[in-house]
């Protein structure tokens, strides 16, 4: 499916909360991004990326039929760090299992890897999110391990994996 990677723009808040409230995205990922997801979450999330600095973060809307149906980006490392950036991304549903993730985590790493002086990206996925997994294993991440009961979401203790491209 056709796709595109490119910049925030702020009218975007809108398709963001549309597609980005849902409850099998929310479940997936760490707390900060809300259940339910409102147009004021939109317009905050929107408003970082529109004004971060690409120096630390590369974040990319991914554009599909004119329309914001997702996020993905880049954030570097500080101090002992500062050689790794975690990627993050989310897709509206419609969209899963069309190979739209897997070709823009490749795209959104190649270019952190021209642009930044990193060694590593690295990805935190909940263990039980296999199709966040297979994304990354498709792009070329490695599995390094599962951290057993590393992460506390919705009362509960959950495993998740350290993935990592190394450049």
């Amino acid at each position: 499916m056709e796709f595109q990677l490119r910049s925030w723009r702020r009218e975007d808040a809108e398709d963001v909360a549309f597609f980005a409230d849902n409850e099998r995205i929310a479940q997936n990922l760490r707390d900060v991004f809300p259940h339910p997801y409102t147009l004021a979450d939109a317009r905050g999330y929107v408003d970082s990326c529109v004004e971060g600095d690409e120096t630390r973060q590369l974040c990319r809307a991914i554009e599909c039929g004119g329309r914001a149906v997702g996020s993905i980006g880049l954030f570097r490392g500080e101090d002992v760090y500062r050689k790794s950036a975690e990627l993050g991304y989310w897709l509206a549903e419609d969209f899963w299992g069309k190979g739209i993730m897997t070709a823009a985590v490749r795209q959104l790493c190649a270019e952190g890897f021209a642009r930044w002086d990193i060694a590593r990206i690295y990805a935190e996925p909940f263990a039980r999110n296999l199709g966040s997994r297979r994304v990354l294993e498709k792009a070329g991440f490695t599995l390094e391990g599962i951290m057993r009961q590393g992460v506390y979401k919705r009362g509960e203790l959950r495993d998740f994996c350290m993935y990592a491209l190394l450049r």
